[in-house]
């Protein structure tokens, strides 16, 4: 379960109980780039022009072009 993500520099850090780092993100440095959200079972991020979802385990769930 996730409780928390912390953007540090180009890299998303995701944690979950006890603040045990469950997995990490690389992010770009464009001004598009970054968390756009979570909850308790996914975490959001945008790259450029497409939406990464991925789950409480750092696997990927879906990719979504934006315009």
């Amino acid at each position: 379960m996730i409780e928390i993500a912390v953007r540090r520099g180009h890299t998303l850090y995701v944690y979950g109980d006890q603040k045990r780092l469950l997995f990490t993100i690389p992010l770009g440095s464009g001004q598009r780039d970054g968390l756009l959200g979570y909850t308790s079972a996914t975490v959001n991020v945008q790259l450029g022009s497409t939406i990464y979802t991925y789950g409480s385990h750092g696997g990927l769930i879906s990719v979504t072009p934006t315009s």
